[in-house]
């Protein structure tokens, strides 16, 4: 089956056989293994923060803010997790990283871990719908070679989680050994776990119990030394669908409306242009985000990142 089929059937929902997706991973790792730390991006692209899973809130996110390859898409990470689909989500998303691999752009997120997918639905999904783990096994290999951050056009610095005290410059970025298991702590876990806080200075620990919490002063610093003008992450929940912190030097990008089909906050990407204007586009689920689920795939813990 072609790939061009192959995204078809995983647009209607449908999931691939495991030799399928076994062929996907080892092809998507090909690409994921020539990119950097820091991945050069151009603008225009659109970014996109988490998505948990909601497949069909990710088909609404294309229908509003555009599609591949007509669209450049910077994910930020947490593609599985919580959602009800996420088996859907991230075969979807490989498929297209395979099709249009310089329109597509993957990070990887806190989530994107075997540690994390074992408590928080990922292996549980893939061992209910082939009876086995193969499938988990082979996303989950594949997680360890997504890159962990991108640089658009030399001036938005882009991560999933945030900063970190073991880093200064995006230089020490480009050397760490991102090809493993993300670490308990260190710089690889600050960078896809940290938060952003506007009530302290400095570096704080984090009350998640891995990276950091850190303030304007940090960001300033980083922004400075570095000689770029924004950092855009993920990782938080914003009812607004985003939010600018710091004299709008830092914004955080949500994409999972509805979260954990409870919250009734909406989602956002943010859009940046040719000339590197910044435009957040809100929508809210979509009409199925809510559909009946057997309480058997309810496999959602309340813990909220």
């Amino acid at each position: 089956m072609s790939v061009d089929a192959q995204i078809e059937k995983a647009l209607r929902g449908e999931v691939l056989d495991e030799e399928e997706i076994k062929d996907l991973c080892e092809k998507v790792i090909s690409l994921l293994i020539l990119e950097s730390n820091v991945k050069a991006v151009r603008a225009p692209v659109t970014i996109v923060g988490d998505i948990h899973g909601q497949f069909y809130d990710l088909k609404e996110m294309f229908r509003v803010a555009g599609s591949a390859p007509d669209t450049n898409f910077l994910f930020l990470g947490d593609y599985v997790d919580r959602g009800y689909f996420s088996l859907e989500t991230i075969t979807l998303l490989c498929l297209l990283k395979l099709r249009y691999p310089d329109r597509i752009t993957l990070l990887r997120g806190n989530h994107e871990t075997k540690s994390i997918t074992q408590t928080y639905g990922f292996y549980t999904e893939c061992f209910r719908r082939y009876g086995n783990a193969n499938a988990w096994q082979y996303f989950t290999d594949m997680f360890n070679y997504l890159t962990v951050s991108a640089l658009i056009d030399g001036r938005f610095f882009c991560v999933h989680g945030g900063l970190s005290p073991n880093i200064s410059s995006l230089d020490q970025i480009r050397v760490l050994d991102r090809f493993q298991e993300v670490p308990h702590e260190g710089a690889y876990a600050d960078l896809v776990w940290s938060d952003p806080d506007d009530s302290k200075e400095g570096y704080a620990n984090s009350q998640r119990g891995a990276g950091y919490t850190f303030g304007r002063d940090v960001v300033r610093k980083f922004l400075h030394e570095n000689r770029i003008d924004h950092i855009m992450r993920a990782h938080q929940l914003c009812n607004d669908g985003f939010q600018c912190l710091f004299g709008n030097t830092l914004s955080t990008i949500w994409s999972a409306p509805n979260y954990c089909y409870r919250c009734n906050n909406i989602a956002s990407v943010l859009e940046v242009d040719q000339f590197l204007n910044k435009f957040f586009n809100t929508y809210a689920a979509a009409p199925t985000n809510e559909r009946v689920i057997p309480p058997d795939l309810r496999q959602i813990p309340d813990y909220f990142s």
